[in-house]
């Protein structure tokens, strides 16, 4: 009896300590993008965009000795979309990179931007705030959660 308690103590510790209590949720965030708000998935769609076009042009500048792409077709990307207008501009050599819905009646988010430390906030924590513009055209963060995450 002795040695199977042994064993499951450091393991009931570990679960604990790795955030696996069992109680089949670690959280109460949504697990996809059919529980969020308007506003989260319209924020989700943007993010998603942005995240990409912020790693493309930190790579970018990686591979041009620091200097940072002064447009999207440096890049080798289409500043539209289907559904969205891209940008990016650079300020003090980081690039900053703003999407926005093309067609945005009936979104209560209509447009996003973020710079480079967005990838390191999905790295560390999963999830990243971007800075957005409501259609009242209200400034407001929004928090964009990685698919890791969900």
């Amino acid at each position: 009896m002795i040695g199977q308690v042994s064993w499951r103590a450091p393991l009931a510790l570990a679960l604990v300590l790795a955030g696996c209590t069992g109680t089949g949720s670690s959280s109460s965030r949504p697990r996809n993008d059919s529980e969020l708000t308007p506003d989260q998935r319209d924020a989700q769609v943007l993010g998603r965009e942005i995240f990409e076009l912020v790693d493309r042009a930190i790579d970018y500048r990686g591979s041009h000795r620091g200097r940072p792409p002064a447009t999207l077709k440096q890049m080798g990307v289409e500043s539209l979309t289907t559904t969205t207008v891209r940008r990016v501009v650079n300020v003090q050599r980081e690039p900053v990179v703003t999407v926005r819905f093309r067609q945005p009646a009936g979104r209560e988010i209509v447009s996003c931007w973020g710079e480079s430390k967005i990838l390191e906030d999905a790295s560390v924590n999963g999830r990243y705030t971007l800075m957005c513009t409501a259609s009242s055209g209200a400034q407001r963060p929004m928090e964009v959660v990685t698919a890791e995450e969900r």
